[in-house]
């Protein structure tokens, strides 16, 4: 293994060797971290340690540090002034790295243009090789396909839509009219194809200024244009993490700035537990708490990080998978110190179920499903006075339509719970060995006498029946699933609130919890203790 392959890592806090990372095997390297951690700096040294190998790209400074130089000799800025130097063609004046880049990009055409127009044998010129700017503005086109671009006098300029008349017409403007996500991406494609042969390049915040729906095309062009380089990138965007494939990846975890050395780990692959939920963990200082829902539009990932704001809170879909990142991630405890619960709602588990999973780390709440958290008794009694209604006539009024919504829903929701409970017996039941194909079928006869389903129902009747008739609040929301309950019960209405609907309801609670005053404090307990976590 050739000794330049090798990339040293910097110092490190605990004394210990320095990491390595092969280049010739890893041509992606992400570092990833808390804000603060100094990933930046780890870059930073990076790029010192590797010398005229090192390639600096940043947009941020490119397009708005523009009295800033970068003074290292591998970069544009550099580049810039030893044109100058040697082209009086070039206008000495220029600031900042996206001007002095596209500069670069021109300066060489016109050498190319001249260099063919007096070559004493054209034959021999090489004119018909693409250059850079040949190659920044074809890919150019492939991300932004509706625009096109024209050099006239020396200048690039622009045109959207696509309209051959535009060039000539008022709609075209100079490259210093794009936006920030066009300039972005000139710059980068203009600037890493300036970089030297087998440059490693340092990529700052690969994601600035960019739409999400061109990132990954970007890079990933970028990186196939330049095969010889190797990409390192600082970023806090786990999306476009995870999108670069098999990279080495580097957690960042702190640094002493006076001594320079760092608290890192190079992760290894996290099987069993999704890339962008691994990173989520390792990008954060607090324990993490794995949610049900989409992240965005779910009421779980609106409700629970203003409740649990002492967790990083992670939305990753189903319960299942809730369940196993949980699991996955605390076995691997001994590697990064950190602690991974979960949340799921307690829909129709039994005592037992619930039971095992609370012994996995997996919190569930004493009642049916999210939408019941925000019915809880303490819950609607502190929004009521909140808004200077009577909290127990507010709670008398919805739990007596509760009440009334369940015992009509009896039958249905014994049913319910009947189902799930028969397809967890049966998956338990049917996993069993059997010697041959007769002692399986003889299994499968007797499963309908051996789980009773109508004795089953019966019993989840009469339970329910009592519940109703001893209006007991509590044990309803245990076991009623019911997503229509918010705007059946006129929760809204009953508490004070000027809209009767379910997400006027909602939104009061939620900007309740964010004012963080008292009423926000009593509704946090009252959440918290569904969950026995009464501190």
């Amino acid at each position: 293994m050739p000794k330049e392959s090798l990339l040293l890592l910097p110092p490190r806090l605990d004394g210990e060797a320095p990491l390595k990372i092969d280049l010739a095997h890893n041509r992606q390297i992400v570092i990833i971290g808390a804000n603060g951690a100094g990933k930046t700096r780890f870059a930073r040294r990076m790029a010192e340690s590797l010398g005229l190998r090192a390639f600096r790209v940043s947009a941020l400074k490119a397009l708005y540090a523009t009295d800033k130089e970068d003074t290292s000799p591998t970069s544009v800025d550099a580049a810039y002034h030893a044109a100058v130097s040697r082209l009086p063609l070039l206008r000495p004046d220029l600031k900042g790295e996206f001007e002095r880049m596209m500069a670069l990009l021109l300066g060489e055409e016109m050498l190319r243009l001249l260099d063919t127009k007096y070559s004493e044998d054209p034959s021999k010129s090489d004119s018909k090789r693409p250059t850079n700017l040949d190659r920044t503005l074809r890919r150019w086109r492939e991300i932004f396909p509706d625009n096109r671009v024209l050099v006239e006098n020396g200048r690039l300029l622009f045109s959207r839509p696509a309209d051959e008349e535009a060039l000539s017409g008022p709609d075209r403007y100079h490259s210093a009219k794009l936006s920030d996500g066009e300039k972005a991406v000139l710059y980068y494609l203009g600037a890493t194809a300036l970089a030297p042969r087998n440059s490693v390049i340092f990529v700052d915040s690969p994601t600035m200024f960019l739409h999400p729906s061109s990132t990954r095309a970007l890079w990933d062009k970028i990186e196939l244009a330049r095969r010889d380089c190797t990409f390192v990138y600082t970023t806090h965007d786990l999306q476009f993490a995870t999108s670069r494939g098999n990279s080495a990846t580097i957690w960042v975890k702190d640094c002493n700035p006076a001594t320079q050395e760092w608290d890192y780990e190079l992760l290894p692959t996290p099987e069993g537990l999704s890339e962008e939920a691994y990173l989520a963990i390792l990008g954060a200082r607090k324990p993490v708490l794995f949610i049900e829902g989409d992240g965005i539009h779910s009421l779980d990932a609106k409700l629970y990080p203003l409740i649990f704001d002492d967790f990083t809170v992670s939305s990753l879909g189903g319960c299942d998978r809730v369940i196993e990142s949980t699991r996955t991630f605390n076995a691997l405890r001994s590697f990064h110190n950190l602690a991974a619960w979960g949340i799921v709602d307690r829909d129709r588990r039994d005592h037992g179920e619930v039971g095992y999973l609370r012994n996995k780390n997996i919190m569930v709440p004493e009642v049916a499903e999210i939408e019941n958290i925000f019915m809880v008794e303490d819950v609607i009694k502190a929004v009521a006075a909140h808004f200077g209604r009577n909290p127990q006539t507010a709670f008398s009024k919805v739990k007596r339509t509760i009440v009334k919504l369940f015992t009509a829903d009896i039958a249905s929701q014994a049913l319910q719970h009947t189902r799930h409970r028969m397809k967890r017996l049966v998956e338990h039941r049917i996993d069993g060995r059997f010697s041959n194909i007769d002692g399986l079928e003889h299994h499968i006869e007797s499963l309908s006498e051996m789980l009773n389903p109508r004795g089953m129902y019966e019993s989840y009747c009469a339970e329910f029946n009592g519940y109703a008739a001893a209006d007991d609040y509590a044990s309803i929301l245990r076991v009623y699933n019911r997503k229509s309950m918010l705007s059946e019960s006129h929760v809204a209405r009953e508490c004070g609130l000027r809209h009767d609907d379910k997400d006027a309801y909602v939104r009061a609670i939620l900007d309740i919890l964010k004012e963080n005053g008292e009423t926000a404090t009593a509704i946090r307990r009252a959440i918290r203790r569904t969950f026995s976590l009464d501190k």
